[in-house]
């Protein structure tokens, strides 16, 4: 059993930004599938623009009209649900070809329509309003047919207000954003195997962007719910750059997430990957190479699906993202994406989930972006450092 660690393969993903404590799971709430109720903080807006941006592709929202329209209800600002609904309706009119894959129609219960969120950068942010650029992975296609389906990249730039007490969505804009080549030792799955992830199968991420004042994140719901958060928040903080760079924040991180029981070990364990990792990459304490270059390294969740519950112990599947690898002038470093299925498992400890387990499983790959040549290593250090980190669940 794995106590610790994501691949060194791929080294991953996600920090946090700081806010008042607030419980994880239980102060972002949902209405009408869309997750409201915000931290007014840096955090609360990475979460926001996250889970509107998740939301906005997922399969209920590209494919039930009515389901869209209450949902852009939901998330848009004052005065600006009517240009948001024909936006989202034109954005489903062209998401139909990718959730068709090869056959002749859309199966809406099919389909396989996911978002990670790689990195969130606050391009401004005050008490009135926020703006953020998210860096996200999406797979688009059907578990039906013959096609696999296929990952894609993109640029979201999410404008925020401050209204009726939560960050609301005042416009967002996508654009083709960096594109990185799988993992070469990763094979394309058949469509058959994305069945777990169809809609009625998995869920969402959910990002909350609540944290104790230690930066991490704030106790999580006592619930099914609750386990889940806690599970994304690990993986991503399993991917953070400090995992590998700060022994300090490694081992502050353990002690919020990691259950008493497997602290000693985990921290063990996980130490000896950091330095493998570091010296594998040539990398120093302070994330860079000899010549200056960057260690990349995130993980995003695109889907959670429970595997067992009680009120003490639960276990719980992901699905992920990882990109790992170094931006700078030597390509054959060049940060790749690795797919694959997590299984965490967690106990109730002091208030909160604590993870005992964060083991990695069988792979799960869409085929690369059709049409698409990956970005130049050196590209990806706008990606790069703990600022541009996501919030966490």
């Amino acid at each position: 059993m794995t106590t610790g660690t994501p691949p060194a393969m791929a080294p991953s993903a996600s920090a946090p930004a700081h806010s008042a404590p607030q419980a994880s799971g239980e102060g972002v709430r949902e209405l009408h599938g869309v997750p409201v109720g915000y931290p007014h903080t840096r955090s609360g807006a990475k979460a926001a623009a996250a889970n509107y941006t998740t939301v906005s592709g997922s399969s209920q929202f590209l494919t039930d009209k009515v389901a869209r329209h209450r949902a852009v209800a939901v998330m848009a600002a004052k005065g600006s649900a009517g240009a948001a609904v024909k936006k989202a309706d034109h954005a489903a009119e062209d998401a139909v070809g990718s959730l068709r894959g090869d056959t002749s129609k859309v199966s809406v219960k099919k389909t396989v329509a996911r978002t990670g969120v790689l990195s969130a950068h606050v391009l401004g942010f005050d008490a009135h309003g926020a703006m953020v650029r998210l860096w996200t992975t999406t797979v688009r296609g059907s578990a039906a047919g013959h096609a696999t389906p296929k990952t894609g990249f993109q640029s979201v730039t999410v404008t925020l207000t401050w209204e009726s007490n939560d960050w609301k969505l005042k416009d967002s804009s996508a654009s083709t954003g960096l594109v990185t080549p799988i993992d070469v030792r990763q094979a394309s799955n058949v469509p058959v195997d994305f069945s777990d992830y169809v809609p009625a199968a998995a869920e969402d991420p959910v990002l909350s962007g609540a944290e104790e004042r230690s930066g991490f994140p704030a106790p999580y719901g006592h619930n099914e719910r609750g386990t889940r958060a806690a599970a994304v928040s690990a993986t991503m903080l399993y991917g953070d750059p400090r995992f590998f760079t700060d022994e300090d924040w490694r081992h502050r991180m353990l002690s919020a997430t990691a259950a008493s029981t497997v602290l000693h070990s985990v921290t063990s364990d996980t130490d000896s990957t950091a330095r493998l990792v570091m010296e594998n990459r040539g990398v120093g304490s302070d994330g860079k190479t000899a010549d200056g270059s960057e260690l990349i390294t995130r993980t995003a969740a695109l889907a959670t699906r429970s595997i067992s519950y009680s009120d003490q112990a639960a276990s719980v599947e992901l699905w992920t993202a990882s990109v790992g690898g170094v931006a700078g002038k030597d390509e054959t470093q060049r940060p790749q994406v690795a797919f694959l299925r997590m299984t965490v498992d967690l106990v109730w400890e002091d208030g909160t989930w604590k993870t005992t387990a964060v083991t990695p499983s069988e792979p799960l790959v869409p085929s690369p972006p059709a049409m698409q040549e990956s970005d130049p290593a050196d590209s990806f250090a706008d990606v790069g450092g703990a600022s541009n980190a996501p919030a966490t669940a």
